[in-house]
């Protein structure tokens, strides 16, 4: 992975001057000293940075062995239990099982993706570190029934990941379902390169020991100085511009598999970050097609926004045919990877051109190794970004003070955030 900050610097608006660049990476050898003291000794939240070594491709593809033979993987989680899985499993591509998610407890969404799938050819994957969040234990319990309902014996069809203890853990153990274990020490948002984000590949006949060899090449890069260290690069320039005003991130990956990393992504940022009066706001946009939706505002807008740009280096080949239209002569022997290439460099040009910040970010390849090395800079370059931020970067407070307001709506105890809902201010105009 390689990061090229020059669109960054001034007299791009905002922007960093080269002096004040190494001014910064002072600043950067100091968090680096924190967080690789973090990493040594295990601490909560730095323990992210050590899950390539610490994760067991052989574990993972033991407990999914019972339904490897599926034909679907249906992940039933919510935020950081589902976003990475579904990224790792967009991003490599279908395998031998199509993936799909229940993240969300809408009623139709749920009822069509169970009626649309054969749920006896079927593996789920639940995941809570808890075993006690509610929109994933109500989708489990509703999957379940539909299973049941079809003549499937669910217990047969299911892999837990889950803490050491909790409802979902005695289920599992009662019910003899194969049970992995959310890594200790980690966030949620930052367990992708774990069972929580690789089971579904595993399932799908993925390099999951490829994923994890990325991240490991990306953990081996980390260097005190970001002019040595690609995730720190991208860190650091983006918590300074952030600091002047740059205040919303558009991440905008040039590669259809790369989508839902945009989503993945705007979790970590913002839930990391977004304290204290402080953080990026993440923008989701997918290249060529924003450039037609969003770059107008990007380039002509506010001047509140760094655009990160995101391709691989190596694309597979497709050639677009020759054509005797005049105007469209030009297109006729190149491919649309080509294109796609053009359409990266153009909308980088741009937005350099009008003093707009922007932010190249390369793999060599959209592959296992690619991935693992784009997931575990980006979750370096977010703790970098707390370190420098002085911000609490592992906790989540606001989500929380959510979770218990609606556990208490729901009867499930006695939560003074609930009691909130009652004292919500109305103005209704029909």
């Amino acid at each position: 992975m390689n990061i090229d900050i020059g669109n960054a610097l001034t007299p791009c608006e905002p922007g960093i001057s080269e002096d004040e660049l190494d001014q910064l990476d002072e600043q950067v050898q100091e968090a680096h000293e924190t967080i690789a003291s973090g990493r040594s000794e295990g601490t909560f939240g730095y323990a992210a940075l050590n899950l390539p070594e610490r994760t067991d491709p052989d574990q993972i593809r033991a407990a999914v062995e019972p339904v490897a033979d599926s034909d679907h993987v249906l992940t039933v989680g919510i935020g950081g239990s589902a976003l990475g899985a579904a990224t790792i499993s967009t991003a490599l591509g279908p395998g031998e099982a199509s993936h799909h998610v229940l993240d969300n407890v809408d009623p139709e969404h749920t009822a069509q993706l169970l009626d649309d799938i054969d749920l006896g050819r079927t593996a789920v994957h639940v995941v809570s570190r808890s075993g006690t969040t509610a929109e994933t234990l109500a989708n489990f319990l509703v999957v379940r029934e539909a299973m049941t309902d079809a003549g499937v014996d669910w217990t047969e069809r299911t892999v837990v990941t889950t803490g050491e203890s909790g409802p979902l853990r005695a289920l599992a153990d009662r019910e003899g379902i194969p049970t992995l274990r959310v890594p200790e020490g980690v966030p949620g948002r930052f367990c992708a390169l774990s069972a929580v984000g690789l089971v579904p590949a595993a399932i799908q006949g993925h390099d999951i020991e490829g994923v994890l060899d990325g991240g490991a090449a990306a953990a081996s890069s980390l260097a005190p100085s970001l002019y040595d260290c690609p995730a720190y690069a991208y860190g650091a320039v983006a918590h300074a511009l952030s600091e002047r005003g740059a205040t919303v991130n558009a991440m905008m990956p040039y590669a259809e598999g790369l989508e839902l990393f945009a989503e993945w992504f705007a979790q970590l940022w913002a839930e990391s970050l977004g304290k204290e009066g402080r953080g990026q706001t993440p923008a989701r946009a997918l290249g060529a097609t924003d450039q037609h939706s969003q770059l107008q505002l990007y380039r002509a807008g506010p001047r509140d926004k760094l655009v990160t740009l995101v391709r691989p280096t190596e694309r597979p080949s497709l050639d677009i045919p020759e054509t005797d239209i005049a105007d469209l002569s030009y297109l006729g022997g190149t491919g649309l990877g080509r294109l796609l290439d053009a359409e990266f460099e153009a909308t980088e040009a741009s937005l350099a051109a009008a003093n707009r910040p922007n932010v190249r970010i390369e793999i060599d390849e959209l592959d296992a190794h690619g991935l693992g090395e784009l997931l575990y800079g980006m979750e370096a370059a977010c703790i970098l970004v707390g370190e420098l931020s002085d911000v609490e970067t592992f906790t989540q407070p606001a989500v929380e003070w959510g979770k218990r307001a609606a556990r208490g709506l729901l009867g499930g105890g006695d939560f003074e955030e609930a009691d909130a809902v009652a004292d919500k201010r109305t103005l209704v105009v029909e």
